[in-house]
């Protein structure tokens, strides 16, 4: 199992961790580099010794001083790293022949120090601790005496503590980053898990169903959007509910009616109160209402679904309309009413499943037959970049104050059925990208716009 963290350990242990490799990063960087700059500082004062010692010793026999290399610097040998080098001939068993420079003092600590260790034939310079001061010696054959070395110290103590101290300082501030950054890292990851929990504790509240708007202040823009977009979640949630406790309530209403009617002629046969004809045609009636309604809600509920049933298929909207002006031509002639068509000549196509085209145009078409007075005009044709439908009637239209109700689900503006059928044409028409919107223009006038099909 994945182990799992706190964010405010993450980012602590991720800070601290940084923080800690990058000072010791520097601090190993700059410990190498000041021992490079050591070691060729101290091998080159120690070859300008070894050189200075090696020419003295040469010149000693000789009758006349011959003029000095112009690498060797007049009196003491060359002062590289600030201090003076110093030189002493030691023979083969360590002890000491004579100090070339220097103290006779060092010449003879050095000289101990080879009498008990020995000569390893190295080339190399090593430190030595003489007492309290530290000295880097280099070996060298004596010029002269085969059998002697000639011996060449530098004294190092200063440079070696100065670098030591500024080790010490690097530790210390090494250790005092560090805990600086574990105060910071605390506070910036507190700042990180505060937010989280808040709005933690918020989606919970919504979880439990309290939907009730939280006022947040952090300063970070992602957190701050987060709640907002939590705030305005929780708004659309709110409204859900609401629209969902009516829907309940009117189905309720809805039903209530028609089973009320049935109930009531199913008593009137059963005690003899009516006639029994007359109230099976009421009980048909309504169970036809009844049996509609439920069917519509059915339906509504199923467009709602990710993956309707069906396949999109090109349709042409005008044998759509056409049929669908069959299937209710005889309640229109009923009433009185007459259509008239403006389709263009040419098939008007649109991908579309042909259950929902013949609901979407069957409910505007019976909708615009229960309002109109004499005439309802069709128009479909194809514009520029979209599909246009509209259907209009000649009626009273529809008042102002329900205008932007109408496609809300149950409804019902004034002579409504159960206001399910324009919900429905509404979620047709966006289910197949399009819109639908309604206007007054001598009667009620509906007019949708789909995507042109290429």
């Amino acid at each position: 199992m994945r182990r799992r963290w706190h964010i405010r350990t993450r980012v602590l242990l991720t800070l601290i961790g940084l923080t800690a490799a990058v000072l010791l990063t520097v601090g190993l960087t700059f410990n190498l580099s000041v021992r490079g700059f050591i070691r060729s500082r101290v091998t080159a004062q120690l070859d300008s010794v070894s050189e200075s010692a090696s020419y003295d010793r040469r010149g000693s026999l000789q009758e006349q001083p011959q003029p000095q290399p112009e690498k060797r610097l007049e009196g003491r040998p060359d002062r590289i790293m600030g201090t003076t080098g110093s030189a002493a001939v030691l023979n083969k068993n360590g002890a000491l022949v004579f100090p070339m420079h220097g103290d006779e003092e060092t010449a003879a600590a050095i000289a101990d120090y080879f009498r008990v260790h020995g000569f390893d034939g190295s080339r190399r310079y090593r430190i030595l601790s003489i007492g309290s001061e530290k000295y880097a010696v280099s070996v060298a054959d004596d010029p002269i005496q085969k059998d002697c070395f000639l011996v060449s110290y530098v004294d190092v103590t200063a440079i070696l503590a100065f670098t030591a101290r500024i080790n010490t300082v690097l530790l210390i501030i090494i250790l005092a980053t560090i805990l600086l950054s574990v105060l910071l890292s605390r506070r910036f990851a507190k700042s990180f898990a505060e937010p989280v929990q808040e709005l933690s504790v918020f989606a919970r509240e919504i979880g439990s169903g309290n939907l009730n708007a939280q006022e947040f202040r952090f300063q970070d823009v992602e957190f701050e959007s987060l709640a907002e977009s939590m705030n305005r979640m929780v708004s659309e949630l709110s409204e859900a509910k609401q629209k969902q406790e009516i829907f309940f309530q009117n189905v309720s209403h809805e039903l209530r009616t028609p089973l009320t009617s049935i109930r009531g002629n199913a008593e009137g046969i059963v005690y003899g109160l009516m006639e029994p004809r007359n109230a099976a045609k009421v009980i048909l009636s309504e169970s036809d209402q009844l049996g509609g309604m439920v069917e519509d809600i059915l339906y509504l509920s199923r467009m709602g679904k990710a993956a309707p049933e069906g396949t999109a298929e090109a349709a042409d909207l005008r044998e759509v309309l056409s049929l669908c002006v069959s299937e209710q031509r005889a309640e229109a002639e009923r009433k009185g009413l007459t259509f008239t068509y403006d389709f263009d000549e040419a098939p008007v196509l649109l991908p579309v499943r042909e259950q929902d085209a013949q609901r979407l145009f069957g409910n505007l078409i019976s909708n615009a037959i229960r309002y109109a007075e004499s005439r309802i005009t069709l128009q479909c044709r194809r514009e520029e970049s979209c599909v246009f439908v509209s259907v209009a009637d000649d009626g009273p239209g529809i008042a102002e104050e329900d205008l932007p109700h109408i496609f809300e689900r149950f409804y019902k503006g004034r002579g409504g059925k159960h206001g399910i059928g324009l919900a429905i044409a509404q979620s047709v028409a966006e289910s197949c990208h399009g819109s639908i919107t309604a206007h007054n223009d001598g009667g009620a006038v509906f007019e949708l716009r789909f995507p042109a099909a290429e």
